[in-house]
């Protein structure tokens, strides 16, 4: 079958391992695993990532990418992979498995043709949204989801700061924090993405690192060195910063005293709960929500989609179409 796959890991310039051509086709290892054919998957940082090597043995490669994904299940069923790879028993608490891993990383990953999946990461897709749609949620969308109402615990009237608008977790955030009745505030560097969170819903934008009028309720957090010090400034006294990801750095200062001189809360979020994507596709379905995509490619075009999110001028998600 043909798939979008990394040849080794190479950190310094990741795209040129990137390949498209063919992969063994998905072995189910019981039969608590099933083949989707996939029909849409989105791009995701985390692919990246991986092209660079980062928490995946070398051993592990050629390795399929791809963290999400829609498609049919075998009995032709429209469904929608959430990508994480874990036991039935561990359903509510993915990550307390310690045998967890991501498809795309521990497992081959959702940008083929074919993915096998364990069966209970499957959830019917509502007919309101398209496959390619569906198929760039559990990797943004999701994790926007658990990252404001169950980490954060926002309630609505509490205002949100959304670092490092632009990418899918951001204008994710500024959907469903809007919808959900919740002020959102935004930066970017960019004033493009500026003005892109607006039109999305945000209340009010910012260049990157700037002064807020005041001090908000919680920052939701992705971008991780260059941001991480404003994040910090920008919380109320007894407020959250909620990190789901680290994209310029993993490492910045940690800024203690602050932490523990205003009691903030720093929340870590993988991805979500198959209860959490349930809850999260009623909420997009009752609000007439939909991923915002920024461009869709054949699955053979992949090079380009990645080349994009690389360089970081994209508004919402890229997504390859089988």
């Amino acid at each position: 079958m043909k798939a979008v796959y990394a040849e080794r890991p190479c950190p310094d310039d990741p795209l040129t391992v990137l390949r498209f051509g063919e992969r063994p086709e998905p072995e189910p290892p019981d039969e608590d695993w099933t083949v989707v054919t996939v029909r849409s998957a989105g791009l995701n940082h985390h692919d990246l990532w991986t092209l660079r090597g980062s928490g995946v043995p070398a051993h592990r490669y050629p390795l399929t990418l791809g963290v999400e994904c829609a498609g049919t299940d075998e009995s032709g069923r429209p469904v929608i992979v959430h990508g994480m790879v874990y036991g039935r028993e561990f359903l509510g608490h993915p990550v307390r498995d310690p045998e967890w891993t991501m498809l795309g990383e521990g497992r081959p990953g959702t940008l083929a043709e074919r993915v096998a999946v364990p069966r209970h990461t499957l959830i019917p897709k509502p007919p309101q949204l398209s496959f390619a749609e569906a198929g760039a949620i559990t990797g943004t969308w999701l994790t926007a989801y658990r990252m404001l109402f169950t980490r954060a615990g926002l309630l609505p009237g509490q205002t949100v700061l959304v670092q490092g608008s632009g990418g899918g977790l951001s204008t994710a955030l500024i959907r469903l924090g809007r919808a959900a009745g919740l002020r959102i505030w935004a930066t970017s560097r960019d004033e493009w993405k500026r003005e892109l969170a607006t039109e999305l819903g945000a209340d009010q934008v910012f260049a990157a690192g700037a002064p807020l009028p005041e001090r908000v309720d919680a920052v939701m957090e992705s971008v991780g060195r260059e941001t991480w010090a404003h994040s910090l400034r920008s919380v109320r006294a007894g407020g959250c910063v909620v990190v789901a990801g680290a994209t310029t750095g993993a490492l910045p200062p940690a800024h203690l005293t602050r932490i523990f001189w205003n009691e903030l809360r720093v929340l870590g979020v993988m991805c979500g709960t198959m209860e959490e994507l349930r809850g999260l596709l009623t909420f997009m379905v009752a609000h007439g929500l939909r991923p915002y995509i920024h461009r869709e490619f054949p699955a053979e075009y992949g090079v380009e989609g990645f080349r994009l999110l690389a360089r970081g001028q994209i508004g919402g998600k890229i997504v390859l179409n089988w």
